[in-house]
């Protein structure tokens, strides 16, 4: 095989044969696909720039407070005591993206990822409006003048601005958008770990935006190395159909005319006729200019399109398999189960425990009672106004110590209550007592504990 033919393996397309970086400079692509693609990162970009500011009775919809270990997910709100979700959300998190990615293949990469968004969606966009296109670009590079440097630097003046909104933003999902407000008007004095934050994100991305840009998907992301691991041949990705396409050219059989148009526009700088690549996000762009060109020389289109290795080897459409079937309803029902544990929680969380080191105290000469404590965590944005009731055994009484349970919204309430008992009752050394916490009349929790008594077993 000619080495211009196996390049691609040797080294990344941003790379030359010396090692030095070489300048990806993507034509702008036009298209259903590129319009699908917009529609979904405008949706997404909205909902990033929106969500921290919705509020739900004065909290916000979403917040990630990690240091206070405070979280309010879609107007939910998780508690320390809720850390079990957590893990059983970065075991679904895991399992979630092998089998996706085993079915979709790098979806996510052209679709949602906020690298992607923001470099082709935002950023070359804004960088075609002022610098034109590719070939204009190349051209200042080369021949560097005092518009070439004007342009440049209002360039970055735009980025930055974005950039520094963006990640200001994004701050606002940790520490609440009224955090952030307060944070600026003391400025950060209270709150470095932000203003490191906020420093620290927008240098990487200026980094990122203006000097790594694709590289940050085909030398750093993790998710791309991944990736080459779990496709198979079934796996839907973008691919070049080689056996329609060969042999390739104006004059040849095949239906590749060799444009190079899929090549323009790649922000990667590949040629997605060598076939899978690491460095492809299916990211479109590709198929959209060789429909166009197949439009123009009357020739059907998807010679790039979705499909499988397995697809063009067979020459097959692509379909949906039963394998593909069964991985989307084991991912349906990861999502759907994570949504239950979340949102079937209780406002409340009872622990009544005996209080550690204290025997039970006799109370008068037919009476012996126990101590307990009792800790009620509220997670709900309203005061509770509750009851303990013992239930068994149902000839008990309890005394509270100071007034009854009164939980603080979003807080914890802690105190102590005597349970006492008849010592005709008492039938051996320790017993199971049952309690019941009442919220206007409706029983919200069942808790049990021990209950120590002079009573020795024959």
């Amino acid at each position: 095989m000619a080495e211009k033919e196996i390049y691609f393996r040797d080294r990344i397309a941003t790379s030359d044969d010396q090692g030095r970086r070489r300048w990806v400079f993507a034509k702008l692509p036009t298209g259903k696909y590129t319009t699908r693609r917009n529609v979904v990162a405008l949706i997404l970009l909205t909902l990033f720039f929106v969500l921290p500011h919705i509020k739900i009775q004065g909290e916000p919809f979403l917040l990630l407070d990690i240091l206070n270990r405070h979280f309010i997910l879609f107007g939910a709100i998780f508690w320390p005591q809720d850390t079990y979700l957590l893990g059983i959300t970065m075991l679904t998190l895991v399992v979630f993206i092998i089998l996706f990615t085993v079915i979709y293949g790098r979806l996510w990469c052209g679709w949602a990822c906020p690298q992607t968004i923001f470099m082709e969606i935002i950023f070359r966009r804004i960088e075609t409006w002022i610098e034109g296109g590719p070939a204009k670009q190349k051209e200042a590079k080369n021949h560097k003048t005092l518009s070439f440097y004007i342009k440049r630097l209002f360039k970055y003046f735009v980025f930055f601005t974005i950039i520094f909104l963006s990640v200001n933003n994004f701050i606002s999902y940790f520490i609440s958008f009224d955090g952030l407000l307060k944070a600026w008007g003391e400025g950060f004095a209270n709150n470095n770990i932000a203003l490191g934050v906020l420093i620290a994100g927008t240098t990487a991305g200026m980094f990122i935006y203006t000097w790594f840009r694709e590289q940050a998907c085909t030398i750093v992301c993790p998710y791309g190395r991944l990736q080459g691991s779990l496709v198979d041949n079934d796996t839907i990705i973008v691919a070049y159909d080689y056996k329609r396409g060969e042999p390739r050219g104006k004059n040849q059989q095949g239906d590749c005319i060799d444009c190079k148009n899929c090549v323009a526009v790649c922000p990667t700088g590949i040629d997605i006729r060598n076939g899978t690549q690491l460095e492809c996000v299916n990211c479109t762009a590709c198929i959209d200019a060789c429909d166009s060109v197949m439009e123009k020389v009357s020739k059907p289109k998807g010679l790039i399109r979705y499909t499988s290795e397995k697809g063009i080897k067979e020459g097959i459409k692509l379909h949906f398999t039963g394998r593909m079937a069964f991985y989307t309803v084991v991912l349906g029902a990861l999502i759907i189960f994570l949504g239950f544990l979340m949102f079937s929680r209780t406002e409340m969380e009872t622990t009544i425990l005996r209080t550690p080191g204290m025997l039970y105290q006799a109370q008068g000469t037919d009476s012996t009672s126990n101590l307990y404590n009792y800790k009620i965590v509220n997670k709900s944005r309203k005061e509770l106004n509750l009851e303990i009731k013992l239930v068994e055994p149902s000839d008990g009484i309890i005394k509270m110590v100071g007034h009854s349970p009164i939980a603080k919204p979003e807080s914890a309430t802690e105190g102590v209550f005597f349970v006492i008992l008849p010592n005709n009752k008492l039938t051996s050394h320790k017993l199971g007592v049952k309690f019941h916490i009442i919220l206007d009349g409706k029983i919200m929790e069942e808790q049990t504990a021990s209950f120590l008594t002079p009573k020795t077993n024959n």
